[in-house]
């Protein structure tokens, strides 16, 4: 299996938050604030897109490994811990099938080595971009001062 081969054949776009994505499911049950109740999307990360930078969403998201290499989670929580997990498919090494991301958490994830990881996240309620946010640089900043070392490189840099 090929990066090419997976993009082509799931229908994969590129994410502005990295990585490439395609929504696969979205409720028809609506939620009391006119949200879907739960959406999916198959996320892969490439060696040419190895970064799914720092965002933070409203929605509680549940991370599911499918195939390629381990993909590291970096997560920072409302209160400013940081913690780190690796969706892969070795238990062995530490690696997690499933990983649950709160809504209100700071994620990014980072390809490994090889050449893809794929996942599945699926979302609660639904995906919403205007319930999404990317971290910048001045406000990781701003926010978590004692972490922007440790955090920097998983910030989207900014266009010129």
């Amino acid at each position: 299996m090929s990066k090419a081969l997976i993009i082509q054949t799931l229908g994969l776009s590129p994410h502005i938050e990295g990585g490439y994505f395609k929504r696969t499911f979205e409720s028809e049950s609506l939620m009391g604030n006119h949200k879907r109740a739960m959406s999916s999307i198959y996320y892969l990360l490439t060696d040419d897109s190895s970064t799914g930078f720092l965002h933070q969403n409203q929605s509680d998201i549940i991370h599911f490994f499918h195939s390629g290499s381990p993909i590291e989670y970096t997560l920072i929580s409302p209160e400013g811990v940081i913690s780190t997990h690796i969706l892969g498919p070795d238990l062995s090494k530490g690696h997690q099938f499933q990983l649950v991301v709160k809504g209100g958490y700071w994620k990014a994830s980072q390809l490994l080595e090889g050449s893809f990881g794929l996942i599945s996240e699926s979302v609660c309620p639904g995906f919403e971009y205007a319930d999404m946010i990317i971290a910048s640089r001045a406000q990781m900043q701003q926010s978590y001062p004692t972490l922007i070392d440790r955090i920097e490189h998983l910030i989207k840099p900014t266009t010129v």
